[in-house]
């Protein structure tokens, strides 16, 4: 973004905020489009530091007060000038240009009068020389968040189906309400601890359900905690002995994770979610066949 043409662009459509916009706001603008097209996040996109590049000039420029009002009185007269061109017929907008200009060149003769454009230009420069703290602070915040979620795209996913917990209570065999559960119930015990992948109850083994959480906290709080009715207490116990995880992490530090990587992480994770739930399903159907 040159300062000979930032008058000629629309700072406040690059960062998507009104010319209202509070300081605050424009930060908060700045950093939602700087996160999706930092050069960190897009190593393949050539325009990518350009990009960000522009964004960053928008923000400094944006979130100083003297930069800002005079960019802000070039903007509105801008605008002013385009209504009155609008209106105009070519005969009166000929003779429009003809008076600017010739008011432009009374101008550019006397160096005390400056134009708005070039009031402009002399905050831009200031900038350059003096840089800009704030906008150093937000571009540290966009780095920073950045740095974390690629950490945490990088590490290991922990997967749920090592960690299925079985569900048992106590049924008469005459009891026609089941012990005084069903799915509904169940869920509402349980989903207090987390997202539920699924739960199975039994269809042919009374008092008995499976159940897997999405996350292992949420597993291990239920496995702890949930008692279920107290006149007729759950008793919950994994299914399988749970194996211990290993997180290695690179001396390195965190790499890179392309676009293409995270879209197969997440199909992946959906496809293991559908595929779950037919896991419990065959589990259940192998047990009442023992």
């Amino acid at each position: 973004m040159n300062k000979k043409n930032i008058e000629d662009l629309d700072l406040y459509s690059i960062l998507d905020v009104k010319i209202t916009a509070t300081e605050a706001e424009i930060k908060k603008a700045y950093r939602k489009k700087a996160l999706i097209c930092h050069p960190d996040k897009n190593p393949d996109d050539s325009k990518a530091a350009e990009t960000f590049h522009e964004l960053s000039r928008a923000l400094e420029i944006l979130i100083d007060k003297s930069a800002r009002d005079a960019y802000d009185k070039v903007l509105r007269a801008k605008e002013a000038a385009k209504l009155r061109h609008q209106e105009l017929d070519s005969k009166r907008q000929k003779l429009k240009e003809d008076l600017e200009r010739r008011e432009r060149e009374a101008h550019s003769s006397n160096n005390v009068n400056l134009t708005d454009e070039q009031k402009l230009a002399a905050e831009i420069e200031r900038l350059q020389r003096e840089g800009s703290k704030l906008l150093l602070e937000e571009q540290k915040r966009v780095k920073e968040e950045i740095q974390r979620t690629l950490g945490r795209l990088n590490e290991p996913g922990w997967d749920s189906s090592l960690n299925r917990i079985k569900i048992k209570w106590n049924v008469d065999k005459n009891d026609s309400n089941n012990g005084g559960y069903n799915e509904s119930n169940l869920r509402r015990f349980l989903k207090k601890y987390g997202e539920i992948v699924a739960l199975i109850i039994s269809p042919k083994k009374r008092g008995s359900a499976l159940i897997e959480f999405a996350t292992k906290e949420a597993s291990e709080m239920a496995v702890e905690f949930e008692k279920g009715l107290p006149d007729n207490p759950l008793t919950l116990k994994w299914l399988n002995n749970r194996p211990i995880i290993s997180i290695k992490k690179d001396a390195n530090g965190p790499s890179l994770v392309s676009d293409r990587d995270y879209e197969s992480i997440v199909l992946t994770k959906m496809r293991q979610a559908a595929e779950r739930q037919k896991l419990i399903e065959d589990m259940l159907k192998e047990e009442h066949e023992k």
